[in-house]
């Protein structure tokens, strides 16, 4: 006699997110949400869009990428601020924060080390630009590669955003309340010793006990690059999706609550 499947569980959330959308990966991010729209049976996910990928690709001079942003926001897609550069141009200060920078990303730690009004600046414009092309609010900011200096984490509050997230935690800036914590579970394509450790990662995410309400998986456009990695993204969101409920980051939020308009 076969055993039935048990459905996914009220009270265990996963939520899934595209990260570097940009015109520069248009493929590959078309790609990214084509999968997981299939797996997840529609737009149930997030975005994280660049506004200008390291100044080469800006966002306001794509129209034809503008468009299928909005066609995206439309169909339900959350879009979040993902920086304004992605590039890191800073000269960090202390041991911390120099080795996050150094160990932690590519040089693409682009808010780990700006000062309050530069991040601020950013925020702003950058946010500017992204509503423009979606034609509707952002979700919230998330910085590139999950690093937050002091500057950025004051200019979140000054911005009034939603939502934030970093590794361990989604959290409400303007309160600093936390609406969820856990790792995120992402994949490594940058060198073979980071790939084969990224898919060790998501083989124990798929075995290990829902101990975490919410689990979090996101993905990047280099990720394409290797089949690996992608028959890994398509097997752990599968899995993950087949035992949890499909989230949104605005289920995390207190109903009625969203984004404030004075930034």
């Amino acid at each position: 006699m076969a055993m039935a499947l048990r459905p996914p569980s009220a009270d265990r959330r996963l939520i899934v997110s595209i990260h570097d959308v940009s015109p520069a990966f248009a493929e590959p991010v078309e790609r990214l949400a084509e999968m997981i729209g299939g797996i997840l049976g529609g737009p149930r996910f997030a975005m994280l869009v660049v506004p200008d990928h390291w100044g080469a690709a800006p966002l306001d001079r794509t129209p034809a990428f503008a468009r299928r942003l909005r066609q995206w926001a439309d169909a339900g897609v959350e879009m979040f601020l993902h920086g304004w550069f992605h590039r890191d141009t800073s000269a960090h200060r202390g041991a911390a924060a120099t080795m996050k920078a150094r160990y932690m990303t590519a040089g693409e730690g682009e808010f780990l080390g700006l000062s309050a009004d530069e991040a601020e600046y950013r925020m702003r414009a950058g946010r500017e630009m992204v509503e423009q092309a979606i034609g509707g609010p952002v979700a919230g900011f998330i910085a590139p590669a999950w690093l937050y200096g002091p500057g950025a984490i004051s200019a979140l509050k000054a911005c009034d955003f939603a939502l934030a997230e970093d590794h361990f935690r989604v959290w409400r800036p303007a309160t600093d309340a936390i609406v969820a914590r856990g790792p995120v579970v992402t994949w490594a394509s940058r060198s073979p010793a980071r790939t084969a450790s990224s898919l060790a990662v998501a083989a124990t995410a798929r075995a290990m006990p829902d101990w975490f309400p919410t689990l979090r998986v996101a993905v990047h456009p280099g990720d394409v690059t290797k089949e690996s990695l992608m028959r890994s993204i398509n097997r752990t969101i599968r899995s993950l999706a087949g035992r949890r409920t499909v989230s949104r980051y605005a289920d995390l939020m207190p109903e009625g609550e969203g984004r404030h308009e004075d930034c």
